[in-house]
């Protein structure tokens, strides 16, 4: 039986390519304007069944995929890894899984326009935003709490033409983001948590 390079519960082994973003495009499993179908003959199905506007995928890592009401590609995000091996890159530089501040500070000083979109979300006139939703510290990077007890940790990227980020989304669409990001967290801490459950098994 043929399975496609990931799927659910796939998996990436060390010796994979990080992921790394191509700003305003996507991925290299998933780009913006392709089909569902054919970044599911990638992937295979979400975690979740049925054709919904935002898929949530498991390829050994969490993608988030939003699709418009044509089925295909409008926006590509990347939650942190929790620091396992597979966070998002780009030029270089870890995006996800550290301070947002730092991550900011180094892809600014390689030349990338930005701009502060909130507190904590930062748009990139390349075609990415850096964003944190408050529910990690520098404490799970493993530095101490004085050392960053106010810094925000980048917990993950979204990927996507400027145009659509500059687009006041609407009350829906804030909504529907807050519940996959509730989603995509509640499904690593699940996955951490039978990583744990195997390893006393063992």
């Amino acid at each position: 039986m043929n399975h496609p390079p990931y799927g659910n519960g796939g998996v990436r082994f060390w010796h994979d390519p990080p992921m790394e973003i191509e700003p305003g495009k996507g991925v290299a499993v998933a780009r913006i304007s392709e089909t569902r179908d054919a970044v599911e003959s990638r992937l295979g199905l979400p975690m979740h069944p049925g054709k919904q506007s935002r898929a949530v995928y498991d390829i050994g890592r969490l993608l988030v995929i939003s699709y418009t009401n044509d089925d295909l590609v409008e926006l590509v995000e990347l939650p942190h890894d929790a620091g396992r091996g597979d966070e998002a890159f780009f030029d270089g530089v870890q995006l996800t899984w550290r301070l947002l501040d730092d991550v900011v500070a180094d892809l600014a000083a390689k030349g990338y326009r930005y701009e502060q979109d909130e507190p904590s979300s930062f748009l990139f006139e390349v075609g990415f935003v850096l964003f944190s939703v408050g529910s990690r510290t520098a404490q799970d990077l493993g530095l101490d709490a004085g050392e960053g007890a106010s810094r925000s940790v980048c917990e993950g990227v979204s990927v996507g033409p400027y145009e659509y980020f500059v687009t006041e989304p609407t009350e829906e669409q804030i909504a529907a983001w807050e519940r996959e990001i509730e989603a995509a967290e509640a499904a690593m801490d699940a996955d951490e948590s039978m990583r744990q459950l195997r390893g006393l098994m063992e």
